[in-house]
């Protein structure tokens, strides 16, 4: 096992027996991401729903199966990025006696953000994909506005270079009339991000 898959596994180790916040009280499994901790692509969503939650995998629900689809058109698997989330475990409420997501608090965001921290700083990424504008407030900037940056190219510390794109939840939201051009967009930018790496890895090579 290389240096980097054995730091990852061992901070995983960690991470699933995490208490730093009331989402532990809740939770079924952290969902602490998976892929290829050797890549230069990773891809961070917000946090997980029930699906994520009962299996302990990011994106396996409708939204995963879109971000799969979308990922196969550019050429991409799982096995060549590494998926994960600001937050590792699932943020929910019971309302009428039924568990319903919600967003992550502030308070939640900033116990859980060390643990991706600690990610990036082991698999040092070139390139950073942030799937909605909760994850693109804590990569790229607060306040993040998606109409007018989403498929933008920012500068981060934790990569060379960060875009954000829609998130799949957002896309199987849209009508029908909408749902063509969002997926699209979804497919771009994810292209954009795989042409961003062969770009920087290029620009490294010639040094």
């Amino acid at each position: 096992m290389s240096s980097i898959l054995q730091q990852i596994e061992d901070l995983r180790n960690e991470a699933i027996n995490c208490q730093k916040c009331d989402l532990a009280k809740t939770r079924t499994n952290v969902v602490f991401g998976e892929g290829n901790p050797e890549t230069p692509l990773v891809i961070i969503g917000e946090g997980p729903g029930a699906n994520e939650d009962a299996t302990g995998r990011p994106f396996v629900g409708r939204a995963g199966q879109l971000l799969d689809e979308a990922l196969r058109e550019c050429g991409i698997t799982r096995k060549h990025v590494f998926i994960c989330n600001v937050v590792k475990c699932r943020a929910c409420i019971i309302e009428a006696g039924s568990i319903k997501n919600r967003p992550p608090r502030v308070e939640e965001v900033e116990a859980c953000f060390p643990w991706l921290l600690k990610q990036l700083e082991i698999i040092k990424p070139l390139v950073i994909l942030s799937l909605g504008a909760p994850s693109a407030n804590v990569i790229i900037h607060k306040d993040f506005k998606m109409t007018k940056e989403r498929g933008l190219w920012f500068e981060t510390p934790y990569a060379n270079a960060a875009i954000a794109a829609l998130h799949p939840s957002y896309v199987l939201r849209q009508m029908s009339q909408g749902y063509p051009e969002a997926r699209d967009l979804l497919v771009k930018d994810i292209e954009s991000a795989r042409r961003k790496v062969i770009e920087l890895k290029k620009q490294i090579s010639n040094k």
